[in-house]
Formats: C-alpha cells, sequence, structure tokens
C-alpha cells in the first residue's frame, strides 16, 4: 500500500514539474517534495497502528480432548479412523462388555432378594403385632387365674384355720378338719402353677414386643421410601449399569480423532495419564496477539478482519470479543525460593475474535496462523488502507515461493 502511494504520489510530481512544467524544479521544490511523502506516511503509519492495529500473529486454536476410558477391559472394536470426521455421539472404541453385564446380572438378582426381603419384613412386623397382642390376652388370662386362685386359696386357708380352732376346742370334726387342710394343698399348688403360667406369659409378652420393635427398627433404616438394603443394592446397579454404558466410548463432539494407537485386542484402563487417543474439536477460537500498548483504544464490539494462508485470497470477518488482560509474566507461581524480578520481555496480549456466520462453516485447522487488523472507533476513514494492505497481503499467499 505505501508503495502504491509513493507511485501516485510520483506520478502527480512528474505531471506538475515535468510534463507540465506548472511549478519551477529548484532546491526549495526538491526539499519540499521529498519531505511531504515522508512525513505524511509517518504520520499516517502511526496513526493508522493506533485506530486500526494490525497483528501477524493471529491464530486458530482447538480444543483437544485426551480420551481416557471411563472403565478398564480389551478392547473389542475401533470403528473410528484416524484424521476423518467423527459427528458427536458416533463410536469411537468398544471394550468388552461381558464382566459388566454379568455384574448387572447379579445386582439385578440381589436387588430382587431385597426387595423380597423388605415385603417380608412388611409381613413379619404385622405377625409381630398379632403375637404382641396375644401374648398381651395370655398375660391378662393368666393374671385373671391367679387372682382367682388366690383368693380361692386365701378362703380355703381361712376355713382350714376355724375347723383347727374347733377340733382343738372338741367342738368339730377332724374329717372336715382334713379336707378343709388337703383343699388349702391343693389351691396352693394350683396358685403356683398360675403364677408360672404368669411368669411365662409376661416372658413371652416381653419377647413379642422386642422382636416387633426390633422389626420395626430395621423396617425405619429407609432412604426416602425404600429400605435401606433395597436402596444400597439399587445404587451398586445404577453404577454398574453405567459402568457397562462406558464400555462404549464415543465422541464428545463433533472433530477428529488424531493420534489413534489403540487397536483390536489392547487392554485400557482407567488411568488419567494414560489417554488412547487424541480427540480435537471442530469448535474453534481466533486469537490475535498484540503488543501492549496497541490495545488502549480497542473495545469488545470492533470490527476485525484476518486471513490464513491456509485459505489464500480470504478475508475472514470478525467482531472482537473481548481482550484477555492476563498472561504467565502476571502470574508468580508457589514456590519455597523467594520470587525473582529480573528483566521481563515485553509481553503481548491475545484479543479473541468471534467470526463472522458468514465464515463461521469455512474450515480452520487448529494451530493456522496468519494476520489480521482491529478497526476501533476513530479515524475511520484511515482504516481503508489497513483493508487494502489485508487483501492484497492475502492474495500474495497463493505464491509459493520454494526454489525446490
Amino acid at each position: 500500500m505505501d508503495i502504491l502511494i509513493l507511485g501516485i504520489y510520483s506520478a502527480v510530481v512528474w505531471l506538475i514539474f515535468f510534463k507540465f512544467k506548472w511549478l519551477p524544479w529548484n532546491t526549495t521544490s526538491m526539499v519540499i517534495v521529498i519531505t511531504i511523502p515522508i512525513v505524511a506516511l509517518t504520520v499516517m503509519i502511526l496513526a493508522l497502528n493506533v485506530v486500526a492495529p494490525s497483528s501477524t500473529d493471529v491464530r486458530v486454536i482447538k480444543p483437544v480432548i485426551n480420551m481416557i476410558p471411563q472403565v478398564g477391559g480389551r478392547v473389542v472394536e475401533v470403528p473410528v479412523e484416524p484424521n476423518r470426521l467423527v459427528r458427536k455421539g458416533e463410536v469411537l472404541f468398544r471394550i468388552d462388555p461381558t464382566p459388566y453385564a454379568l455384574t448387572v446380572k447379579n445386582l439385578e438378582a440381589q436387588l430382587a432378594a431385597a426387595v423380597a426381603g423388605g415385603k417380608e419384613v412388611d409381613e413379619q412386623i404385622g405377625g409381630a403385632g398379632g403375637g404382641v397382642a396375644a401374648a398381651r390376652g395370655s398375660v391378662e388370662q393368666a393374671d385373671a387365674r391367679v387372682r382367682e386362685v388366690q383368693a380361692r386359696f386365701e378362703f380355703a386357708r381361712k376355713r382350714a384355720e376355724d375347723s383347727r380352732e374347733l377340733v382343738r376346742t372338741g367342738a368339730g370334726d377332724r374329717f372336715a378338719l382334713e379336707q378343709a387342710e388337703t383343699e388349702v394343698r391343693t389351691l396352693a399348688a394350683q396358685l403356683e402353677t398360675a403364677r408360672g403360667v404368669l411368669a411365662q406369659a409376661r416372658g413371652t409378652q416381653i419377647q413379642a414386643v422386642a422382636t416387633e420393635r426390633q422389626l420395626r427398627e430395621r423396617a425405619a433404616g429407609k432412604v426416602g421410601d425404600t429400605y435401606a438394603p433395597v436402596a444400597q443394592v439399587r445404587a451398586q446397579l445404577e453404577n454398574a449399569r453405567w459402568q457397562l454404558e462406558q464400555t462404549t466410548v464415543r465422541a464428545p463432539a463433533d472433530g477428529y480423532a488424531t493420534n489413534v494407537q489403540l487397536r483390536v485386542g489392547s487392554f485400557t484402563a482407567a488411568f488419567p495419564i494414560a489417554p488412547v487417543m487424541t480427540f480435537v474439536e471442530n469448535d474453534y477460537q481466533v486469537i490475535a496477539l498484540y503488543s501492549q500498548n496497541e490495545l488502549y483504544q480497542v473495545e469488545p464490539g470492533n470490527e476485525a478482519e484476518f486471513y490464513l494462508p491456509t485459505t489464500p485470497g480470504h478475508v475472514f470477518k470478525a467482531k472482537v470479543d473481548s481482550i484477555v488482560w492476563a498472561q504467565g509474566q502476571g502470574q508468580i507461581p508457589n514456590s519455597p525460593v523467594l520470587p525473582t524480578f529480573g528483566p521481563i520481555p515485553p509481553g503481548r496480549f491475545p484479543v479473541k475474535l468471534t467470526v463472522d456466520a458468514r465464515d463461521a462453516d469455512i474450515f480452520l485447522p487448529a494451530g493456522a496462523v496468519g494476520s489480521g487488523a482491529i478497526y476501533t472507533e476513530h479515524l475511520a476513514f484511515l482504516h481503508i488502507l489497513r483493508k487494502v494492505l489485508l487483501r492484497v497481503s492475502t492474495k500474495l499467499d497463493y505464491l509459493v515461493l520454494k526454489l525446490h
């Protein structure tokens, strides 16, 4: 662009001073003719670098995912082809699901047994409640029998004492006395038996109450409305089903699988530092690196353009999304030694660009590097110069300057 402007300027000077000779060509005019382009180009370039700053380091960055399986096992299928487009959800590889499927079946059986056990506990609680009621009735019946025999025993003992007094005075019948004493002994034995039955009934009642309490405490162990053993087995079953599902590893997004070293028959493990392949997503970010003093006029929303050698002749339209006002030089890592504030080279800050919708579907390879410019809200008439420079530069990308 500078050469083009100088060429136009030179043509004008030639027309004025040599072709039409409107002005004399002397020392004064020579100084003026030489000074004007130097001053004008210097002012123009300095102003252009502020109102439309350019960068020769525009980068395409893509998220890279290290594919690590969630479960271990022997690989039975690797349908993905390296560096071929894979859609989100398509299978990358499969691990032998047999042991995980068997675990699921085993836990399904355990869950059925746990559910049946919970129903059995409910039934046992009902039976225990009936047992407590029956034991309470037995205690009441035995207690009534004790009171009845006790009353008869007291009456018989009183009669025996009266008969004994009559016999002692000679007014009573000895045979009647013997009958009364025999009845006292019989009732005493019956009283002991009734008391034993009462004690046994009370022991049965205590045992029935304890059994019912144990069953209710067992039934009270719930997670929500589910018995704890059932909830535990169900959680284990859900985890086993999840592990079974993880034996099929799918693409997390649209992209490309690279560095595919996995083969059928290989054994994989859920080990964070041992990825089995690298997946590069189709989504990308474009950043342009600028020196510190080039950004004080740049704001989010400013128009931007850039080009990449991978697409010669095409200028991408974009907008400034944000400026990342942070970089590694601004961080002091944790260390047991004192920080060193030695000479730090001037840093550059990345500006994140959002590509316009019209160019969003054009494939941009990860790691592509090009040039670009941002057009601020100031001195918009100068932006045309930067745009012309960008378009001329991207046309030059058609040239492959190699001698072999």
